[in-house]
């Protein structure tokens, strides 16, 4: 077993000290180098639904993830180590890299499609400290989990700290996203209540403040594609969301779009700011600051959501 490093966030404990969030991995089990042909990638039932896996070499069974951050030759997830206020992070390297935070799933030899996988979307690419790396639908697949059938990076927010800008989901076979079903709640920002959702990060669950954009319509996402939705990763669900702190069912709808099932909220479909921040509170914890509020993207402005 390889474990995954661990990042503290006792430096943001000085007063008023406002700091991108960071997220950390759970430790990874196997090791040991590629498989010697190409590695098969097929799809297993989750609790989420049908996902990706590793169908061969030492990962099979293991889930496999996408980063809302990567598209082309840019990776969201960097291949080199980075500096932070932190220390230094390494984010993906080859599928047995014992210092990467998510380590790519890498292949000698072109990928095979397992079981329900549909291999016209099956793809490569060459990455310099990774090696080939496998891809579906275009997204490059990464590891997170301890055992085969886990499925522990399901939802994690990583907006800054480490810098990968984004929110990480297994992939179903379409080549969408495949997220929980999630959960909408009340929060404070700035003495003000907003609509948050629910999401995954290295210090547990935390309540991420959700936007509106002001070119949307009921129904429809002008920012479901291309540098806006990697900006504003769209807050997607696997079913109907949860509901806390008295939110009316009745205020929740969803809507298809080419990422996945987009969560609205009173005819707004509902974004995560890929820039989000968080300041230490008064209670000793942690709490984004909403620092998406006002930004403006193609004529449009990102609102945070009265609850």
């Amino acid at each position: 077993m390889r474990i995954q490093p661990r990042f503290a966030l006792a430096l943001a404990g000085a007063a008023g000290l406002l700091i991108p969030f960071m997220g950390v991995s759970a430790a990874q089990a196997g090791a040991g180098p590629a498989a010697a042909g190409g590695t098969v990638i097929s799809a297993a039932t989750t609790v989420y639904g049908r996902a990706l896996v590793v169908g061969s070499g030492p990962f099979a069974g293991f889930s496999l993830y996408l980063l809302t951050s990567d598209h082309g030759r840019h990776f969201g997830c960097k291949a080199f180590t980075v500096k932070t206020l932190a220390g230094p992070i390494l984010c993906t390297g080859p599928s047995n890299d014992h210092k990467a935070e998510w380590p790519a799933i890498t292949t000698v030899g072109k990928p095979v499609a397992g079981p329900g996988v549909n291999a016209a979307l099956l793809g490569t690419v060459k990455r310099k400290n990774v090696g080939t790396q496998v891809t579906y639908a275009g997204h490059p697949l990464y590891l997170f989990d301890e055992f085969p059938g886990a499925v522990s990076g399901e939802s994690w927010d990583e907006p800054g700290l480490p810098p990968w800008n984004g929110v990480w989901t297994l992939v179903a076979p379409s080549g969408r996203a495949l997220p929980w079903a999630g959960t909408l709640t009340p929060a404070t920002i700035k003495g003000k209540k907003v609509l948050a959702a629910q999401m995954n990060t290295g210090i547990g669950t935390i309540n991420f403040p959700v936007y509106s954009y002001s070119k949307d319509s009921p129904g429809h996402s002008a920012c479901a594609t291309g540098t806006c939705a990697r900006a504003w990763p769209l807050v997607l669900t696997s079913g109907t969301p949860g509901l806390s702190g008295g939110l009316s069912a009745a205020s929740v709808s969803t809507l298809r779009t080419a990422k996945g099932t987009q969560v609205s909220y009173k005819g707004h479909p509902l974004y995560f700011f890929s820039g989000e921040q968080i300041a230490p509170t008064a209670s000793g914890g942690f709490a984004p600051v909403g620092n998406g509020n006002g930004l403006t993207f193609a004529g449009g402005t990102f609102r945070l959501v009265a609850p």
